[in-house]
């Protein structure tokens, strides 16, 4: 059984483009069943959400996101969960805004402190 994801953090490794989420940002996520969500903020984004669904080791997820000048946006995700040598969780995320052009790849992954 995969392990659950529910009441885990996850910070990003590197900062993605202005606007985006950057190592500030951190997500809080929640697991029930095959239904995952997750409240994001930090950085350029003061407020996101996201929410979709788990099969194993793999997650397909919508997020949408209130940025610091005001502006929102949204996009579609697909992750897989990687355990780390140390145990930790990471999330290796591709994604594709729907909102504006745009999409690309990212870590995230369970803070080591």
């Amino acid at each position: 059984m995969a392990r659950s994801l529910d009441g885990l953090v996850f910070v990003p490794v590197a900062d993605q483009a202005p606007g985006q989420v950057g190592r500030e940002t951190r997500f809080v996520y929640h697991e029930q069943e095959d239904r995952i969500w997750a409240e994001y903020s930090g950085g350029d984004v003061v407020r996101g959400h996201l929410v979709g669904t788990r099969s194993g080791d793999g997650l397909d997820f919508r997020y949408v996101q209130l940025r610091r000048d005001g502006t929102t946006a949204s996009g579609h995700c697909t992750s897989l969960v990687r355990e780390l040598p140390d145990g930790r969780l990471r999330l290796e995320e591709t994604w594709t805004w729907e909102s504006q052009e745009g999409s690309g790849t990212s870590v995230v992954e369970q803070p080591s402190d």
